[in-house]
Order: C-alpha cells, then structure tokens, then sequence
C-alpha cells in the first residue's frame, strides 16, 4: 500500500514541475510527447501517433486539437487518401523543441541529480519494468 501512495505522491510532483518547465514554451505536460514523435517523424496520422505513444486514438485527436489551437500543429488531408488526415508541426511547433529539450534536461537533473549512478539505473530499470508490466 505505501508503494502506491509514494508512487502517486511522486507523479504528482513530477507532474507538476514538468508543467512549470513546459507551459513557459506554450506547451502542456503529455503535448511534449506529441511533439518529440513528431520531431523525429513529422505527417503522421492520429492512429499512428496514438500507437507509437501507446494511447487511444481519441486521447490524441483531443490533444491535437488543443495544440492547434495553440499553433504548435496543424492538420491536413493525405494527399493520398482523402479519408486521412495528417498532424504536421508548425514552425512553432519546431521552434520549441530546443527549450523544451533543454527544459527536460533541467528536470532531469533536478529529480535525479542527487541520485547516485547506480541508483539512477536501478530505478530506470524498476519504471521501465513497471511500465512493460502494466502494458
């Protein structure tokens, strides 16, 4: 039971300093997710970003039109396929992949700067075995 209460209560905070970081750029904590796929593989469909991000379709679709709204992303129909429709980066939205790298470098060390080398890949793994269990 403790583990559950100190898992939350970390999220929580973690959340809440990632969104500080973030919301500076314009961007809301899970958008940054969005955007660092998109970063690498821009014109991707909802589907397909919601696959890669392991989320359900609408969850993206829902984010998508918030980050339009907040020029990061635009949508347009494939032009193969008038039923698809394609999420593209703004130049916003390309623009703030620096700071937001930089913002996530500055968050990582400020959570795991005190940690010990070994206890930083003792709790990676540990998340990353939570994550692939629960998956």
């Amino acid at each position: 039971m403790e583990f559950v209460r100190l898992f939350t209560r970390a999220h929580k905070l973690m959340r809440a300093i990632t969104d500080d970081e973030l919301s500076q750029h314009g961007v809301r904590v899970g958008q940054n997710l969005v955007l660092e796929v998109l970063w690498d593989d821009d014109g991707l469909t909802p589907g397909e970003l919601a696959a890669r991000l392991g989320v359900a379709t609408p969850t993206i679709v829902k984010s998508v039109s918030r980050m339009e709204s907040a020029g990061l992303l635009t949508r347009r129909k494939d032009e193969h396929d008038g039923r698809l429709v394609r999420v593209f980066l703004t130049e916003h939205g390309r623009t703030v992949r620096e700071p937001l790298e930089d913002a996530r470098k500055r968050l990582e060390e400020r959570v795991a700067g005190p940690l010990t080398d070994e206890e930083r890949d003792v709790l990676r793994r540990v998340l990353n075995r939570i994550i692939d269990d629960l998956s």
